[in-house]
């Protein structure tokens, strides 16, 4: 560790001190056991020229610190800068990734299937601690911003724009985005169970990752979707059924 690494390590000794619950977690985990589930992630060999990949645990815990604060991909790319106890968190690297390379990452697991066997292995370690954790989930969407690029312009692939040729928009609350929609469903400690990656503009409701037998709490976007677990959908009033 350098001095710049060991004076930020000083600091965020006070804020120890004031309590920070990713301490907790950190002496739960042992992230190095999910290394080997990633390390057949990249194909890439960086002894040829590639540029060398993240470190698959950092880019892991920052999805993890993403999900359990509630921060999109342009947030967590500023606060794992920014936020001393998220530096801590993940070990004062070097280097930190941009939004992009962390959406990258995060497509790249859901498309193998590696997000749910991470985060299995990770839930596993928490419940093998016998911290008691209560049966249910809950299944959210939000949206991942893309450069819209130029308007006008078009999407073929050999468009010179830096318009992304899979997002989509979508208007929500009178608010226009452009991208992608993340919808995840987590457990009672927020680590994810399921992860889907969308176009922005297909409906929450059109994805449905809740688990059988277990019950899982959605908001009222999902009202009269299909529910494969427990439905513990917000109601909502519909024309000559107000709600009591």
């Amino acid at each position: 560790m350098n001095l710049y690494h060991t004076g930020l390590s000083e600091l965020y000794k006070e804020v120890e001190a004031l309590g920070d619950p990713l301490t907790g977690i950190s002496d739960r985990i042992d992230f190095e056991r999910i290394r080997p589930m990633l390390s057949d992630l990249y194909g890439n060999d960086t002894e040829k020229g590639g540029r060398p990949n993240y470190d698959p645990i950092i880019m892991v815990k920052i999805l993890l610190l993403q999900q359990w604060y509630s921060l999109s991909d342009p947030q967590i790319e500023r606060d794992i800068r920014d936020r001393i106890s998220f530096m801590k968190f993940l070990g004062y690297p070097e280097k930190l990734p941009d939004r992009n390379t962390i959406w990258y990452f995060r497509e790249r697991l859901s498309k193998t299937g590696k997000d749910r066997i991470v985060f299995t292995e990770i839930r596993d370690q928490i419940m093998s601690k016998r911290i008691r954790i209560k049966k249910g989930t809950m299944q959210d969407a939000s949206f991942i911003e893309e450069d819209e690029g130029e308007y006008g312009k078009p999407r073929g692939e050999d468009a010179n724009t830096r318009r992304s040729k899979d997002g989509a928009s979508a208007t929500k609350n009178h608010e226009h985005h452009f991208g992608y929609k993340a919808h995840t469903l987590v457990n009672e400690i927020k680590i994810i169970e399921k992860l889907s990656v969308t176009p922005a503009n297909v409906h929450d409701s059109q994805i449905d990752l809740s688990l059988p037998g277990i019950i899982c709490y959605r908001d009222k976007g999902y009202f009269g979707s299909e529910c494969s677990g427990i439905n513990g959908t917000m109601d909502r009033s519909v024309r000559g059924h107000a709600l009591p």
